[in-house]
């Protein structure tokens, strides 16, 4: 789905402008981007956190030639997935059963 189909189906669904759905979006985007860019954490509750992290410099090789190359040190932005957004990815797939441990039972001593 591209932003244009995003803007459309919003549009259409909350009977508002493409234009204003358009500029909704972008503002939205914009602000992730620019607390990202700040190097701060983004809560969107259910969405989830938005947030960057280092990577440290590292060796790698070039795979055409095999050539060891240096791999220079950079942030990078991670999505740890909220609760709504995990549940959506699901849905319409059989939910995991859990596999608990089978219960203890209690134990008939013999008197005699």
């Amino acid at each position: 789905m591209t932003k244009a189909d995003t803007v459309a189906k919003r549009a259409e669904k909350r009977k508002v402008r493409k234009t204003v759905t358009a500029r909704v979006l972008s503002v939205v985007i914009d602000s992730i981007m620019l607390a990202i860019k700040r190097g701060k954490k983004l809560m969107l509750t259910g969405f989830g956190t938005l947030f960057t992290t280092e990577r440290k410099a590292r060796k790698g090789r070039n795979p055409k030639t095999g050539k060891e190359i240096k791999i220079a040190a950079k942030k990078a932005p991670k999505l740890k997935a909220g609760s709504a957004l995990k549940a959506a990815a699901n849905e319409g797939t059989p939910a995991a059963k859990s596999k608990k441990a089978p219960g203890k039972r209690a134990r008939k001593t013999k008197k005699k």
